[in-house]
């Protein structure tokens, strides 16, 4: 069983119907980008999937082809964001950029020459900063998170059945030495989960940021193709299945 706040699915029930749609169900955020980027035999054989988003890392562990638990961590991208723009004293916007950009989870794969540069806050001038020193920033944090979610793991009874290992996703995944750093805490394989169950805009849509919403798709895909979800008029839904069911 799953539990989660009725405020929050109302709420996303709500902005929804506001664009002028509506909610044929609600999908868990874990399950939906299974679908998209693990495998039968990870999910068969055990298998841990920690999906990085901005506000909270979900976790999701799949055994014997089910998934048989999940749960969420408070830390996330977000927090990346926060520590860098309060280390270096520049706005939030900017922060989130240079961590996209510049940003590495190992302090030790930057090499000394590299610079980035630095935005000042309140109209203050541009700094060069060494791509080591914002490294030492971001590491303490994902090493945090991914010492949460181990223990997460070991806390409920599981360390022992993921055989297939961890699979990343999410946006906050992408970062240089996100896998080293993980493999290096797991102490098993790791390796990131880039959505691939589907041709077209492969430069595009092939990414982690894109892992559940191209599963949310196959999902409702997959319920159509049962007879789960109906085909009522030539709804937008309706339409972007039967696309999507072209390409298979």
């Amino acid at each position: 069983m799953v539990t989660c706040a009725n405020s929050a699915i109302k709420n996303i029930e709500k902005c929804i119907k506001n664009c002028g749609l509506a909610v044929d169900g609600f999908v868990l955020e874990q399950l939906a980008s299974s679908h998209s980027i693990l495998s039968e035999d990870e999910k068969e054989l055990g298998v841990c999937l920690v999906d990085i988003g901005g506000g909270t890392t979900d976790i999701a562990i799949f055994n014997s082809g089910s998934i048989v638990f999940t749960g969420v961590i408070p830390i996330a991208g977000d927090q990346v964001t926060s520590d860098i723009a309060q280390a270096l004293r520049t706005p939030t916007p900017q922060a989130e950029e240079i961590k996209q950009k510049h940003g590495c989870a190992v302090a030790e794969f930057t090499k000394e020459d590299e610079s980035i540069e630095v935005p000042g806050v309140g109209g203050r001038p541009t700094r060069e900063l060494s791509r080591t020193s914002l490294a030492d920033i971001v590491q303490p944090r994902y090493t945090e998170l991914f010492e949460l979610v181990k223990a997460e793991i070991t806390r409920n009874g599981f360390e022992d059945k993921i055989s297939a290992g961890v699979v990343f996703t999410g946006g906050t995944s992408k970062m240089e030495g996100v896998v080293e750093l993980a493999e290096s805490i797991f102490q098993t394989s790791v390796r990131l989960g880039i959505p691939n169950k589907f041709s077209g805009m492969e430069s595009i849509l092939q990414n982690p940021i894109y892992a559940t919403s191209i599963g949310l798709v196959d999902h409702g895909y997959k319920q159509m193709s049962d007879g789960l979800i109906a085909e009522q008029g030539q709804s937008w839904l309706t339409k972007l299945l039967k696309i999507v069911k072209s390409e298979y």
